[in-house]
Protein backbone atom coordinates (compact mmCIF):
# COMPACT_ATOMS: atom_id res chain seq x y z
CA UNK A 1 0.00 0.00 0.00
CA UNK A 2 1.39 3.57 -0.66
CA UNK A 3 1.94 5.88 2.34
CA UNK A 4 2.25 9.66 1.55
CA UNK A 5 5.66 11.08 2.21
CA UNK A 6 4.78 12.99 4.88
CA UNK A 7 3.64 9.86 7.31
CA UNK A 8 6.99 8.29 5.91
CA UNK A 9 8.72 11.65 7.55
CA UNK A 10 7.10 11.34 10.83
CA UNK A 11 7.41 8.12 11.53
CA UNK A 12 10.84 7.96 11.01
CA UNK A 13 11.82 11.10 13.42
CA UNK A 14 9.38 9.52 15.91
CA UNK A 15 11.97 6.40 15.71
CA UNK A 16 15.02 8.37 15.70
CA UNK A 17 13.72 9.98 18.45
CA UNK A 18 12.74 6.81 20.21
CA UNK A 19 16.47 5.25 19.48
CA UNK A 20 18.17 8.20 21.03
CA UNK A 21 16.00 8.10 24.74
CA UNK A 22 16.67 4.82 24.74
CA UNK A 23 20.41 5.30 24.59
CA UNK A 24 20.40 8.04 26.42
CA UNK A 25 17.65 7.12 29.43
CA UNK A 26 15.50 4.24 29.62
CA UNK A 27 14.24 2.22 26.31
CA UNK A 28 10.49 1.92 28.11
CA UNK A 29 10.42 6.02 27.49
CA UNK A 30 10.77 5.22 23.89
CA UNK A 31 7.52 3.22 23.24
CA UNK A 32 4.95 5.42 22.89
CA UNK A 33 7.19 7.32 19.97
CA UNK A 34 6.97 4.24 18.32
CA UNK A 35 3.46 3.56 18.78
CA UNK A 36 2.91 6.97 17.28
CA UNK A 37 5.18 6.21 14.20
CA UNK A 38 3.23 3.00 13.52
CA UNK A 39 -0.05 5.21 13.73
CA UNK A 40 1.17 8.11 11.15
CA UNK A 41 1.98 5.13 8.78
CA UNK A 42 -1.63 3.87 8.96
CA UNK A 43 -3.12 7.38 9.09
CA UNK A 44 -1.33 8.50 6.05
CA UNK A 45 -2.25 5.26 3.86
CA UNK A 46 -3.30 5.70 0.09
CA UNK A 47 -4.77 2.86 -1.04
CA UNK A 48 -5.83 2.48 -4.85
CA UNK A 49 -9.62 2.74 -5.45
CA UNK A 50 -11.41 2.40 -8.67
CA UNK A 51 -14.17 4.15 -9.45
CA UNK A 52 -17.91 2.49 -10.46
CA UNK A 53 -19.04 2.61 -14.18
CA UNK A 54 -22.19 4.98 -14.51
CA UNK A 55 -23.24 8.21 -14.85
CA UNK A 56 -22.40 8.80 -11.09
CA UNK A 57 -20.85 11.26 -8.56
CA UNK A 58 -18.29 9.49 -6.09
CA UNK A 59 -17.58 10.40 -2.36
CA UNK A 60 -14.06 12.93 -2.51
CA UNK A 61 -13.09 11.15 1.12
CA UNK A 62 -13.60 8.47 3.47
CA UNK A 63 -16.01 9.10 6.75
CA UNK A 64 -19.62 9.53 7.67
CA UNK A 65 -22.15 11.83 6.19
CA UNK A 66 -22.90 14.30 8.42
CA UNK A 67 -24.95 16.69 6.95
CA UNK A 68 -27.11 16.31 3.46
CA UNK A 69 -28.95 20.07 3.44
CA UNK A 70 -30.52 21.48 0.41
CA UNK A 71 -29.12 25.54 -0.56
CA UNK A 72 -31.54 28.17 -1.49
CA UNK A 73 -29.85 28.56 -5.47
CA UNK A 74 -31.15 24.97 -5.55
CA UNK A 75 -28.14 23.39 -4.62
CA UNK A 76 -27.56 20.34 -2.80
CA UNK A 77 -24.61 20.32 -0.31
CA UNK A 78 -23.24 17.14 1.11
CA UNK A 79 -20.93 17.08 4.06
CA UNK A 80 -18.31 14.13 4.88
CA UNK A 81 -16.54 13.88 8.42
CA UNK A 82 -13.39 12.15 8.52
CA UNK A 83 -12.12 10.80 12.13
CA UNK A 84 -7.98 10.20 12.71
CA UNK A 85 -8.89 6.18 11.35
CA UNK A 86 -10.40 7.52 7.97
CA UNK A 87 -8.16 7.57 5.14
CA UNK A 88 -7.35 11.22 4.60
CA UNK A 89 -6.27 11.02 0.82
CA UNK A 90 -9.31 13.32 -1.31
CA UNK A 91 -10.43 12.76 -4.41
CA UNK A 92 -12.29 13.99 -7.46
CA UNK A 93 -15.79 13.58 -7.88
CA UNK A 94 -16.70 13.80 -11.42
CA UNK A 95 -14.23 13.67 -14.42
CA UNK A 96 -13.82 16.88 -16.00
CA UNK A 97 -11.69 20.51 -15.57
CA UNK A 98 -10.36 21.79 -12.61
CA UNK A 99 -11.83 25.72 -13.00
CA UNK A 100 -10.45 27.34 -9.99
CA UNK A 101 -8.92 26.38 -6.49
CA UNK A 102 -9.10 28.91 -3.77
CA UNK A 103 -8.11 28.72 -0.77
CA UNK A 104 -9.31 30.49 2.52
CA UNK A 105 -8.01 30.91 6.14
CA UNK A 106 -10.27 30.35 9.26
CA UNK A 107 -11.23 28.58 12.29
CA UNK A 108 -10.58 25.40 13.59
CA UNK A 109 -13.69 24.44 14.91
CA UNK A 110 -14.85 20.73 15.18
CA UNK A 111 -15.24 19.38 11.65
CA UNK A 112 -18.52 17.89 12.64
CA UNK A 113 -20.60 21.26 13.14
CA UNK A 114 -22.10 22.80 10.85
CA UNK A 115 -20.16 26.25 11.18
CA UNK A 116 -17.07 24.38 10.04
CA UNK A 117 -18.49 24.69 6.31
CA UNK A 118 -18.20 28.15 6.28
CA UNK A 119 -16.36 29.48 9.22
CA UNK A 120 -12.87 26.70 8.95
CA UNK A 121 -9.53 26.96 7.04
CA UNK A 122 -10.47 25.42 3.53
CA UNK A 123 -9.57 24.90 0.13
CA UNK A 124 -12.05 24.96 -2.30
CA UNK A 125 -12.28 23.39 -6.16
CA UNK A 126 -15.05 23.93 -8.79
CA UNK A 127 -14.36 20.82 -11.27
CA UNK A 128 -16.09 21.45 -14.46
CA UNK A 129 -17.41 18.33 -16.21
CA UNK A 130 -20.04 17.86 -19.58
CA UNK A 131 -23.27 20.08 -18.56
CA UNK A 132 -22.47 20.10 -14.86
CA UNK A 133 -19.84 21.62 -12.09
CA UNK A 134 -19.40 20.51 -8.87
CA UNK A 135 -17.51 21.99 -5.68
CA UNK A 136 -15.35 20.00 -3.36
CA UNK A 137 -14.20 21.97 -0.59
CA UNK A 138 -11.69 20.09 2.20
CA UNK A 139 -12.02 21.82 5.29
CA UNK A 140 -9.73 21.62 8.24
CA UNK A 141 -10.78 20.52 11.58
CA UNK A 142 -10.23 20.59 15.25
CA UNK A 143 -6.66 18.86 15.23
CA UNK A 144 -5.90 19.63 11.66
CA UNK A 145 -3.60 22.65 10.82
CA UNK A 146 -2.71 21.74 7.01
CA UNK A 147 -4.28 21.59 3.96
CA UNK A 148 -2.58 19.72 0.98
CA UNK A 149 -4.00 20.10 -2.16
CA UNK A 150 -2.20 18.69 -5.37
CA UNK A 151 -4.39 20.71 -8.11
CA UNK A 152 -4.42 23.91 -10.17
CA UNK A 153 -6.95 25.45 -12.16
CA UNK A 154 -7.01 24.18 -15.29
CA UNK A 155 -5.95 21.20 -14.56
CA UNK A 156 -8.24 17.92 -16.19
CA UNK A 157 -8.94 14.98 -14.05
CA UNK A 158 -10.32 11.75 -14.20
CA UNK A 159 -12.94 10.38 -11.67
CA UNK A 160 -11.33 9.41 -8.28
CA UNK A 161 -8.09 10.65 -9.14
CA UNK A 162 -6.12 11.85 -6.24
CA UNK A 163 -6.71 15.94 -5.43
CA UNK A 164 -4.39 16.26 -1.98
CA UNK A 165 -5.41 15.15 1.71
CA UNK A 166 -6.14 16.78 4.86
CA UNK A 167 -4.00 16.20 8.05
CA UNK A 168 -5.96 14.28 10.68
CA UNK A 169 -9.65 14.93 11.43
CA UNK A 170 -11.24 17.13 8.98
CA UNK A 171 -14.29 17.31 6.46
CA UNK A 172 -14.92 17.53 2.91
CA UNK A 173 -17.81 19.31 1.71
CA UNK A 174 -19.64 18.52 -1.62
CA UNK A 175 -22.02 20.87 -3.50
CA UNK A 176 -23.84 19.76 -6.63
CA UNK A 177 -26.61 20.92 -8.97
CA UNK A 178 -30.52 19.41 -9.24
CA UNK A 179 -28.97 17.38 -12.10
CA UNK A 180 -28.03 15.65 -9.87
CA UNK A 181 -29.86 12.92 -7.36
CA UNK A 182 -28.58 12.26 -4.17
CA UNK A 183 -27.55 8.13 -3.25
CA UNK A 184 -26.54 8.94 0.36
CA UNK A 185 -28.06 8.98 3.48
CA UNK A 186 -27.44 10.99 6.60
CA UNK A 187 -25.43 8.99 9.27
CA UNK A 188 -24.29 6.69 5.84
CA UNK A 189 -20.43 5.91 6.14
CA UNK A 190 -18.20 6.68 2.21
CA UNK A 191 -15.16 5.52 0.73
CA UNK A 192 -13.03 8.08 -1.72
CA UNK A 193 -13.54 7.37 -5.12
CA UNK A 194 -15.89 4.19 -4.71
CA UNK A 195 -19.22 5.29 -2.45
CA UNK A 196 -21.76 6.23 -5.24
CA UNK A 197 -23.30 10.51 -3.47
CA UNK A 198 -25.24 11.04 -6.30
CA UNK A 199 -26.77 9.89 -9.56
CA UNK A 200 -26.99 11.65 -12.95
CA UNK A 201 -31.05 12.60 -13.19
CA UNK A 202 -30.90 15.46 -15.73
CA UNK A 203 -32.82 13.87 -18.51
CA UNK A 204 -30.22 14.36 -21.75
CA UNK A 205 -26.14 14.54 -21.21
CA UNK A 206 -23.87 12.86 -19.27
CA UNK A 207 -20.61 13.59 -16.97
Amino acid sequence: MRIISDGIYYACALTLLGLALSYLLNPWIAVPLYIVAVFCLYFFRDPDRVPPAGNVMVAPADGKVVAIKELENGQTRVSIFLNIFNVHVNRTPIPGKILAVVYQKGRFLNAGHEAASSENEQNTLIVEGANTRVTCRQIAGLIARRIVCYKRAGDAVTQAERIGYIKFGSRVDLIYGPEWKTAVRLGQRVSAGTSVVAEWSAPEGAI
